[in-house]
Formats: structure tokens, C-alpha cells, sequence
């Protein structure tokens, strides 16, 4: 009786205790709704402020567990949730962001993403920023013919064979073949026969994709197209050979040993003006918009304000040389003259003020480029000069020639020079620009298929261009064709240094070897 009271008691406690703790509860759950009603009511300043203080007064362990349950909540997948609200631009723009190895690991990520990028044609995005941004694929674009299927809104009746994904790849191979050609001397020669009747010889050129423009010791300026190798059209008017000549959209300016200038309409071949100013042999010129420079075996370089093609007028003469000036170039900081005196002198442009005069060459300068910071000049003392033109300092020299260099040209990455040895000789720029770089390291290749002096050539990141005093110009291609069929042009194989050269018996009109 007395065990069945007490647990009667014991009852009735646990009773009281359990209405207690369930009183409790209740309370606890109301004051967190009223928290809750208190804080929904803050703005999102006083809710943090709250939150943080709240924090502060957190143990450790309770910093952990809020760590655990905020961090998924922070780590949200937006690339997939934009598509999903709509926005799928948004997510293309985020992604069209990335390099090509980033887009390779977002491919990875999942397959909304994959889908994301295969839909927003992430890849063909990339490859049009290339060819918008970088010369080589530019270039590539164009030659390989890709280039036609970019900068579409609608995918293309007759798509490429090969998904823009596979084709990154394949550039990028496309153009490391390429570099090594460079290095290798691994190149496709085509031959154009110039045909001159009476005296032969092919002083000077420009070419584009469609067309090279040559200047003959014949006296003719003859247009060929790059496709057939075929003459188009020849231009006559000159009484002395054309030693020099530039062109652009609209006209062809050419230099003679007739001592004039003449301006001919590019399209239509026609003669539009003729300027007589120098004495003697007109050696070289330049021209932009605006201004063209000319330099003459009298001595003397004329600056002309261009208007038009028939409103050419003479705005200074520079003297200073001793001898024939050679070659000039210029931009918009400084006019570059080089002489048979040795030297090469350095004038403002907007002033005509006289600079500096570079000193070093140990016979007269034949060739020269200008560009950014740099001077490249050649000479009959066979060396080639790499100068600072903002100090004057010779920066490096190149050895390698036989004899006179007669033409060179430069870009970022590479110095190509042509000389009366009848070879043309590829230099690492970036090497040469190392002083710790050996000199034996510098030449990367020698190219030995002219069999008569190199008079002229230009260059670009696909070939060389080159024109001799054996009446021919040669086309040296470093992106090889795609398949045997890809191309109609003659394939002659590289070949070995010259052990023997054929060298011209007179010294041609197109430079003053004065010393």
C-alpha cells in the first residue's frame, strides 16, 4: 500500500515537472517567434548588426557549426541557375571570359555547364577574339579558310568539317608546325619567272594576299597576281629602273634612277602625278596619310605634305650626309636616314629638326627598318646593327654574311636579312636583344635558292618574299599546304647553305656603295 502511494507521489511530481518543462518549451518557442517577428521587422543593416553581435557572443564549437551550414548556402551553381531564369546570355558572357584551358576545365565541371558552353558557341567565341586580336590567326583565318564560317549570328548552310571545339586545337598545332618551319628552314618556294627584255633585275616590291608589286631594272613597275603567278599589268613611264616603291588602298608611289617620283592609280594603272626634285637617283621612299619622305644619291632627303594623289607638296629638304642617302623611314616620332657615309642620322618629324647620328658601321649602309624603339641597319661591311634610337647605343651586332646586306626587315620576334652572297639569313630578335645570348646561336637559318644578289624582300608570320638581280622573286611559305592538292604552287625542297654563289659583274643602280 505504502509503494503503491509513493508512486502515486512519484506520479503526480513527474506530472508537475513534465507541465513545467512543456511551459517552458512553450515559452522558449514564443520568444523565438517574437525574435523572429522583431528581426523580420529590421532592415537588412540592423539585421546584420544583430547577427554579428550575435556571433560574438557564439563558443567556438557553436562557430563551427554555423560554418557547416552556411557554406553550401554560399556556394551556389549560378551557371546553371542562369539559364534556368532565362538568362542564358548572362552565363555566356560570364564563361566567354575564360582562356582556352579554363574553358577545357568548365567543360569538366558538369553537364549544364558543358551544355552552356557548347550552346553559347563558347569555343567559336574564343577563336573569333584570336583572329580579332592576334595577326597569326588573322592570317590563319584567311588561309585555311575557316575564317568564313566566324562573326555569323546563324550557323552556316555549309558548316566546317570540324566542330569549333576540335578546331582550337588544330590552330594552335597549326601554328607551332609553323614556328618550327621557321627554325627548321622547312618552307614551299614559289617561283616567278619576271621575264625583263632588256636588262634584268628586280630592285623592288610589296605584296599582299592578292597581289606583288615589282619594281624593274627594265624600267617597269609589273603587278602579279599571287594565285596564277601571272603579270596582270605593267606600268611605263619611267626612263631608269625602278628602284623603289610603296603602295597603298589607293595609289603606287615609285622612286627611279630617272631621278623622279611618280604616282600611279593602283586600280587603274594610270599615271596620276609626276615630282620632279632630285638631282640624281631617287633611292628609297615612304609614305603614310599624310607625309611622304624620300632620299636620292644627291645627297638629300626631301619631306613632301600629301593631299591628295595629285597634291603632293615639298615641305623641307634634310642635309646632312655626306653621301648617297640610301634608305629612309619614318613614323610619327622621328624620320631614320642611312648613307654610304656610315652613318645613319635621326630627325623629328613634326619639326625636322636634326636628333642624333649613329655611329658604328665600318663601311656605307644599305638597308634599314624603324620600328617602336629599334633600329636594324645593313651594310657592305657585310654586318648587321640592332640600335636603341632613343640613346643611340648599338645594342647588338649580327656576323654572318658574306657580303653586303643589302635589304632587311624585323618584326617582334625575328630579323630577316637579304645580301649580295645571294642568301637570305633568319635571325632570332629576342635572342640577339640578350646580351648572354651566344652570337653563334643568333642565326636561325640561311636560305639559299636566289642565284643572284638579294635585292629586296618583306616578310610576315606565313613567308618571305624575296627579289634578286636573277630577274626572279621567290615566295618562301612556312605554313605548309594541307594536302598535296591544296595548292598549285611548284614545291622545291629546302636546300643546304651555298657553297658557291652566283654573284652579279656590276654593281646595280639600286645603291650607292660609297665609303
Amino acid at each position: 500500500m505504502h509503494g503503491i502511494i509513493n508512486g502515486s507521489e512519484m506520479d503526480v511530481e513527474g506530472a508537475e515537472g513534465g507541465s513545467e518543462n512543456g511551459e517552458a518549451n512553450s515559452r522558449l518557442r514564443a520568444q523565438k517567434e517574437q525574435c523572429l517577428v522583431w528581426f523580420q521587422g529590421w532592415n537588412q543593416t540592423q539585421q546584420t548588426e544583430f547577427a554579428e553581435q550575435l556571433i560574438a557572443r557564439m563558443s567556438f564549437h557553436q562557430h563551427e557549426h554555423l560554418y557547416a551550414i552556411l557554406l553550401p548556402m554560399l556556394q551556389r551553381d549560378f551557371i546553371t541557375a542562369l539559364p534556368a531564369k532565362g538568362l542564358h546570355h548572362v552565363a555566356y558572357k560570364i564563361l566567354s571570359c575564360l582562356d582556352a584551358h579554363s574553358l577545357c576545365q568548365a567543360e569538366q565541371v558538369c553537364v549544364e555547364w558543358y551544355k552552356v558552353i557548347e550552346d553559347g558557341m563558347l569555343w567559336k567565341r574564343l577563336i573569333e577574339k584570336k583572329v580579332q586580336t592576334d595577326p597569326v590567326w588573322k592570317g590563319l583565318s584567311e588561309r585555311r579558310g575557316w575564317g568564313e564560317y566566324l562573326f555569323r549570328h546563324m550557323p552556316s548552310s555549309d558548316p566546317p568539317s570540324v566542330s569549333y571545339r576540335e578546331l582550337y586545337p588544330s590552330i594552335k598545332r597549326d601554328i607551332k608546325v609553323m614556328e618550327e618551319n621557321w627554325r627548321k628552314g622547312a618552307y614551299t618556294l614559289t617561283r616567278i619567272e619576271c621575264h625583263s627584255e632588256n636588262s634584268k633585275g628586280v630592285y623592288c616590291l610589296q605584296y599582299d594576299e592578292q597581289k606583288i608589286v615589282s619594281g624593274l631594272r627594265d624600267n617597269t613597275i609589273k603587278i602579279w597576281n599571287r594565285k596564277t603567278q601571272e603579270c596582270e599589268r605593267i606600268l611605263q613611264g619611267h626612263t631608269g629602273s625602278v628602284l623603289c616603291l610603296q603602295y597603298d588602298e589607293r595609289v603606287i608611289i615609285t622612286g627611279s634612277s630617272d631621278s623622279t617620283i611618280r604616282v600611279w592609280d593602283i586600280h587603274t594603272g594610270n599615271m596620276l602625278n609626276t615630282l620632279v626634285h632630285h638631282c640624281e637617283a631617287v633611292l628609297h621612299l615612304r609614305f603614310n596619310a599624310v607625309t611622304m619622305v624620300t632620299c636620292s644619291k644627291d645627297r638629300t632627303i626631301a619631306v613632301w605634305d600629301m593631299k591628295t594623289a595629285s597634291d603632293i607638296v615639298l615641305r623641307r629638304v634634310l642635309v646632312g650626309h655626306r653621301a648617297a642617302v640610301n634608305v629612309v623611314d619614318f613614323d610619327d616620332r622621328y624620320i631614320v636616314s642611312a648613307s654610304g657615309d656610315r652613318t645613319i642620322k635621326i630627325w623629328r618629324t613634326s619639326t625636322s629638326e636634326f636628333v642624333r647620328t649613329l655611329h658604328g658601321h665600318r663601311r656605307g649602309i644599305a638597308c634599314l627598318q624603324y620600328r617602336g624603339n629599334l633600329v636594324v641597319s645593313g651594310s657592305s661591311d657585310n654586318t648587321i646593327r640592332i640600335w636603341d634610337i632613343e640613346c643611340g647605343a648599338c645594342l647588338r651586332l649580327l656576323e654572318g654574311h658574306d657580303e653586303l646586306v643589302r635589304c632587311i626587315r624585323f618584326d617582334n620576334k625575328r630579323i630577316v636579312s637579304g645580301a649580295y652572297d645571294g642568301t637570305i639569313k633568319i635571325w632570332d630578335l629576342q635572342a640577339a636583344l640578350n646580351h648572354r645570348s651566344p652570337a653563334d646561336s643568333l642565326c636561325l637559318n640561311t636560305l639559299s635558292q636566289h642565284t643572284g644578289r638579294v635585292f629586296r624582300l618583306q616578310f610576315d608570320d606565313f613567308q618571305i618574299v624575296s627579289s634578286s638581280h636573277d630577274d626572279t622573286i621567290l615566295v618562301w611559305d612556312f605554313l605548309k599546304p594541307e594536302s598535296p592538292t591544296a595548292t598549285s604552287m611548284d614545291t622545291v625542297p629546302p636546300q643546304p647553305q651555298a657553297s658557291s654563289r652566283v654573284r652579279s659583274p656590276s654593281s646595280p643602280a639600286g645603291w650607292d656603295s660609297s665609303t
